[in-house]
């Protein structure tokens, strides 16, 4: 069994802005530094190291990497965040109350079977031809919360929580399936 940890970027200026990202992009904050350095921090007290790692193709998701781990990656578009369209780094309140369904699509974004489907394939097909044992992969919220959808934890307790910025969700995987192991918070470990 593989293991995966499933990353979400450190809190960013849009975060704070209140503005939709998705494949737009926006700098770290102060704050999503430090936290890009305590998850480093509960990476290292863990005892966990990295054969692979990967991210988004957004700059938010490769700095959140950087401060993690100095090893090399990968950048993979396959990786980023839903695609909100006309909606990109707009309001946060022009969002419409979840599920979003196919909202975005006709001002130029995805539908949530596309974002589904897209970051399902991409993670099974990475870690599929990955040989590493453990794997990071650093995305988003939307992208990693469509994941979990797809590979929901027995109880679905954490689903319903909301992922923090650098919160970690890890994943065991067989080789077909990705099976939860627990979502931590980094800032509260």
């Amino acid at each position: 069994m593989q293991t995966v940890y499933l990353m979400r970027h450190g809190e960013t200026l849009f975060n704070v802005q209140g503005r939709i990202q998705g494949w737009c992009d926006s700098p770290l904050t102060a704050k999503g530094i430090q936290q890009g350095k305590r998850a480093r921090d509960w990476f290292q007290q863990a005892g966990i190291h990295f054969g692979a790692a990967y991210c988004s193709t957004a700059e938010r998701a490769a700095d959140t990497l950087e401060l993690v781990t100095a090893q090399p990656y990968t950048r993979v578009k396959g990786l980023r965040e839903w695609g909100f369209g006309e909606f990109e780094a707009q309001p946060e309140y022009l969002n419409p109350k979840i599920p979003y369904g196919d909202f975005f699509v006709p001002y130029g974004g995805e539908s949530e079977t596309q974002i589904r489907a897209r970051i399902g394939q991409t993670v099974l097909q990475l870690m599929q031809h990955e040989p590493a044992e453990t794997t990071l992969i650093v995305s988003h919220a939307g992208a990693i919360r469509n994941f979990m959808s797809l590979w929901p934890q027995p109880d679905g307790a954490q689903q319903k929580k909301r992922l923090p910025n650098c919160g970690i969700v890890e994943y065991r995987f067989d080789g077909n399936a990705f099976f939860f192991q627990r979502l931590v918070d980094p800032a509260q470990a």
